[in-house]
C-alpha cells in the first residue's frame, strides 16, 4: 500500500509499505521508531492509503482511503501485526530490506527496523484527481 503521511505544513509524503488486515478491522503496518513517517504520524495521525506496486506506483482507478493512525510499540495488536507481516512477507524480504534501506541512507545508524506498529482506521474513501 502507498501510505501518505502529512507534514505540519500539510504537504503529503508518500511511502510504499507492507500492510496486513488486523483483527479489530484496522489495517496494520510496521516501521522503525524515529523514521520520518513515524515522526509525522506522531504529530498528525491523519493518513491516506492506496493500493500500489512495491515501488509505489499507483493507478488512478484505485481508491484513496483516508484514515487515522495509531502508533504502538507493544501489546496484542502489535504482536498480531508483527506475526502477520512475517507470515505474509517473511523469509528473505524481511532480512534484505533493512540492508537495502541502510545502503540507500533511509535507515540511519541506531535506527531499528520494524520495532513500531501503525494501526490505521479507515474513515472514508475518496478518489485522487488526475
Amino acid at each position: 500500500m502507498l501510505l501518505t503521511t502529512f507534514r505540519r505544513n500539510g504537504i503529503g509524503v508518500s511511502t510504499p509499505v507492507w500492510t496486513v488486515p488486523v483483527s479489530d478491522g484496522r489495517v496494520g503496518m510496521w516501521t522503525g521508531a524515529g523514521t520520518g513517517k513515524w515522526k509525522r504520524m506522531r504529530n498528525n495521525p491523519r493518513v491516506t492509503i492506496q493500493a500500489c506496486t512495491a515501488r509505489g506506483k499507483t493507478r488512478s482507478t484505485d481508491p484513496v482511503l483516508e484514515g487515522n493512525a495509531e502508533v504502538v510499540d507493544s501489546g496484542p495488536l502489535f504482536d498480531e501485526v508483527q506475526a502477520k507481516i512475517r507470515a505474509k512477507y517473511g523469509g528473505w524480504q524481511i532480512h534484505i530490506i533493512p540492508w537495502i534501506s541502510r545502503l540507500q541512507g533511509r535507515l540511519k545508524a541506531g535506527q531499528t527496523f520494524g520495532d513500531t506498529v501503525v494501526l490505521i482506521a479507515v474513515t472514508e474513501s475518496s478518489r485522487r484527481s488526475g
